[in-house]
């Protein structure tokens, strides 16, 4: 399952199914791209003939690079290793393949991270943006993997009923569209509940008439409290408002506030 994920709403705008068999790359040339969004992608897409398409479309990608990236440096921009960038470099891919699917200039960043002891290059078509914030901008990617956790344990997606495509797809979509539905009664009547906290309430809810907002009020609501809750919290951070302001005057058309998020 291919998800493109926006993470200021906290809703999947963008899905699709494949059978294992299919590459990872071949559900880029499904999304409509939108000049002035970023799209931050696993290293399982890195296909620089898709990329290009998203640069021509005036959109930007942040991706993590393959051990084997043959990269030629053209300058690099003084950083500050203490805020965990190790080098910022821009220059032009040396393949020839590589270079003959993507011949613009390109952005290289190597990044340490000391919670995790880990080493991550990033590639990028965005010559602006600070190297700490593209580093933040990936750090975004691990809430598709949160938004997948939190759907196999709440709508109880670890068995299908059926085994034909319709049966998987209908079941795959009926959990997704109610996860959907959940956040945005979550998000537009600004209740203190977590998603599944909502999602438990109207459940056990059904044949009430009272109305929703009211509804996720009552003191009774209450005890509704998720289990897991701490496990969804892993790898998020508070996001710098210099980022997200940022992000949103980025446009070059109309203004974007979103992040769009892919991963499998």
């Amino acid at each position: 399952m291919h998800t493109q994920y926006d993470v200021q709403t906290s809703i999947p705008v963008f899905m699709h199914l494949t059978a294992a068999s299919v590459h990872d790359v071949r559900a880029m040339d499904q999304i409509v791209y939108e000049p002035g969004s970023f799209y931050v992608f696993d290293k399982a897409y890195l296909d620089f003939g898709r990329l290009f398409i998203i640069h021509e479309s005036k959109s930007f990608f942040v991706i993590r690079a393959k051990t084997n990236l043959k990269f030629r440096r053209q300058y690099s921009a003084r950083v500050n290793k203490k805020t965990g960038v190790q080098c910022d470099q821009t220059g032009e891919l040396k393949g020839f393949y590589s270079a003959k699917d993507y011949p613009e200039k390109i952005r290289r960043i190597k990044f340490h991270d000391e919670e995790q002891n880990r080493t991550f290059i990033f590639l990028t078509n965005n010559l602006n943006l600070a190297p700490e914030e593209i580093a933040s901008l990936y750090k975004h990617r691990w809430k598709v993997e949160l938004f997948f956790k939190w759907i196999k344990q709440h709508l109880k997606i670890k068995s299908f009923w059926g085994t034909t495509e319709n049966a998987v797809k209908t079941q795959v979509y009926i959990a997704v569209i109610t996860y959907t539905l959940v956040a945005i009664i979550r998000q537009r009547l600004k209740t203190g509940h977590s998603t599944y906290e909502v999602l438990q309430i109207l459940g056990s809810s059904l044949l009430d008439k009272t109305p929703i907002n009211q509804l996720l009020k009552k003191p009774s609501d209450q005890d509704v409290k998720e289990l897991l809750y701490n496990q969804l919290k892993i790898w998020q951070f508070k996001r710098d408002a210099s980022v997200v302001k940022f992000i949103v005057t980025i446009g070059l058309g109309k203004p974007k506030s979103h992040i769009c998020l892919q991963d499998y």
